[in-house]
């Protein structure tokens, strides 16, 4: 079987955008799904039906996003695998991330009914909604298996740079979740339970074609040993996982409060922060193509005891995001007007959306370095300096909106977002000299 991992003097532009491009592809896919979602049970014409798909649909997805670590971990420790040549170990990262997922998905299902009921009275939406959102996320939840096993199918492609194999996956899923949805909603009359049912027929297949994907891979490994419950390895994917889990807890926190905290400054505000949040996470996903090469590439060179490739990685995949930062950005103040306009036809969210542009236009930028630092932590597997940095951001955050909200309302909120990015940059870096020497040693 061929190296996994180029040699370190071999390190070029091309070797991370291999990785940087299909991930930016793969990414830029999975907004559709919530689209044609939307899309399709909108022909239904009840406002309660969209209103459950789309409150059913960010539930799901904001309860999965903790489970994040499972696409994570698994990257930067395969990756660190393949930079050491280590195939046995490569193997048992797969198995033992698609155990803890299949019970991971299991314990969600046993318990999903409760935590379903309290969050929809925490939210408080009409009855019509509630009902709707119940009956969605009822089906929906069937899948937890195996969405979260696909997260680990895909940490690993992404830990050996098989990135086109993600990004035909992804294209797969998606692809089928739309048909099913258009079939099941539109033509067997199924309404929210279908859509939910195109969502889990479409994981469950992804991850069948998924493992048909893999087996290639773990037959070229024939013959390596794996030790799936060796316990040194087994404690370090644990705390590797906790760490990271914690980490995207607190991301989840902010950008759920900075949505909450919208709702304050009335329904118009709301709706532009919602258009505006649009974009940047666009951008996010666009950028964090560059922050999955650094995993990888990263990885690579801790595996390998390679500092001339680590640093090559970490300068190769940070300038080109920074960058394509500055290009994103850029389109976001030259063409953000058209992009309002497309995206609502209301006059007064027009207006206010258009007066808080630069905020959002500034986030590619804020944003960039935390992306890349986050990906290059994530190689390197020192997940509890990411885990601890994130606390300090997330205090500073709320200390931001305390100060500037009550001065400055809605842009004080922008601002305090920016801040949190500045922070997560700012603290990761003083922590980057402590990742080179616990990675390389006297090396550094």
């Amino acid at each position: 079987m061929q190296d996994y991992a180029p040699p370190a003097s071999d390190l070029k532009s091309r070797d991370v955008l291999a990785i940087a491009i299909p991930m930016i592809l793969s990414n830029a896919t999975v907004p559709l799904v919530g689209f044609a979602d939307l899309a399709v049970v909108g022909q239904l014409n009840d406002p309660a039906l969209i209103g459950g798909v789309s409150l059913g649909s960010t539930i799901f997805s904001m309860l999965f996003w903790a489970f994040g670590f499972l696409r994570m971990g698994t990257t930067g420790l395969t990756a660190q695998a393949a930079g050491a040549g280590n195939r046995g170990e490569i193997t048992a990262n797969l198995y033992r991330a698609l155990l803890i997922a299949v019970a991971a998905g299991a314990v969600l299902f046993a318990v999903h009914v409760p935590a379903i009921l309290t969050t929809l009275r925490l939210i408080g939406a009409s009855s019509e909604v509630q009902t709707a959102t119940a009956a969605y996320f009822g089906v929906r939840i069937m899948s937890a298996p195996a969405t979260l096993a696909n997260y680990a199918l895909m940490g690993w492609f992404i830990g050996l740079a098989r990135a086109k194999l993600t990004l035909w996956l992804q294209l797969f899923l998606n692809t089928i979740n739309i048909v099913l949805a258009v079939v099941f909603v539109l033509l067997a009359g199924r309404g929210v339970e279908g859509a939910a049912l195109a969502a889990v027929c479409a994981e469950y297949a992804a991850l069948g074609a998924g493992l048909l994907m893999a087996l290639p891979l773990l037959r070229a490994n024939k013959g390596a040993r794996a030790e799936l419950f060796e316990p040194k390895a087994f404690k370090r994917l644990i705390a590797v996982n906790g760490d990271i889990m914690i980490r995207t807890v607190c991301l989840m926190f902010v950008f759920t409060y900075f949505a909450a905290q919208g709702a304050r400054f009335g329904d118009v505000e709301l709706a532009a922060n919602s258009v505006l949040r649009n974009l940047s996470d666009l951008s996010a996903f666009v950028l964090d193509g560059f922050a999955f090469a650094a995993e990888v590439l990263v990885g690579q060179a801790v595996g390998a005891g390679s500092l001339l490739k680590f640093r090559k990685a970490v300068f190769l995949s940070s300038v080109w995001a920074g960058g394509l930062a500055l290009l994103v950005a850029a389109a976001f103040f030259s063409g953000g007007l058209v992009l309002i306009q497309f995206m609502t036809p209301a006059l007064a969210v027009r207006e206010a959306a258009f007066a808080l542009l630069p905020w959002a236009a500034l986030t590619p930028i804020a944003g960039v370095a935390c992306f890349q630092l986050d990906g290059i932590f994530i190689g390197a597997t020192r997940t509890a300096d990411m885990r601890n940095m994130m606390i300090v951001s997330l205090a500073v955050f709320l200390a931001a909106y305390a100060l500037l909200t009550p001065a400055f309302g809605n842009r004080g909120l922008w601002a305090s977002l920016l801040v949190f990015y500045a922070v997560r940059a700012a603290t990761l870096a003083l922590r980057y000299p402590a990742l080179e020497r616990a990675s390389f040693g006297k090396a550094v």
